[in-house]
């Protein structure tokens, strides 16, 4: 009788911390996770996606650390496109991710030189971008995404389908 009082005891007692263990755990992307990338489909206006996971946050890492982190990763996933035997509208060979600064809600993606390239006019323009800000608003808290390029602030590209000087949204599209 003593014997399965004690087994009993221990048994709610390992039931306890496992459930207080799970409670108090980190939740969401701070223990990695994934995160979806969007890209625009050749017809211009639908969405595909794919999954890629992330790492968790790293002991000493602070939350906004680890939200630029989050985001610079997705911007760069976004800006690469799917494999290559998916059919996309994709940014100009060459272009990359040169940083990501989240302030607020707002995340800027500073780009590189070459998206400048873009030959596509605005139906590749509206692409390029449209899967990169449906990407980066995924992410709490981010709403918007201003576009940089080589750490400038541009009105548009040279085609000047899009404007660039006002942080983009989903309502955009």
């Amino acid at each position: 009788m003593k014997a399965s009082r004690a087994l009993l005891l221990l048994l709610i007692l390992i039931v306890v911390a496992a459930g207080a263990w799970f409670a108090l755990r980190p939740h969401g992307p701070a223990t990695g996770g994934n995160v979806t990338v969007y890209y625009t489909k050749l017809d211009g206006s639908s969405l595909g996606t794919w999954t890629v996971s992330l790492r968790a946050q790293q002991p000493g890492e602070s939350a906004t650390e680890h939200l630029h982190n989050v985001a610079l990763y997705a911007a760069v996933q976004s800006v690469a496109g799917p494999p290559s035997e998916v059919q996309a509208v994709r940014f100009p060979p060459g272009t990359h991710v040169l940083n990501v600064l989240v302030n607020g809600t707002t995340a800027t993606v500073d780009l590189s030189k070459e998206v400048t390239a873009s030959g596509g006019g605005s139906f590749a323009e509206n692409g390029e971008f449209k899967g990169l800000v449906y990407t980066l608003t995924g992410i709490p808290p981010i709403n918007a995404v201003q576009i940089t390029i080589e750490g400038r602030k541009v009105d548009t590209l040279p085609g000047g389908h899009l404007e660039l000087d006002t942080p983009l949204r989903r309502s955009d599209w």
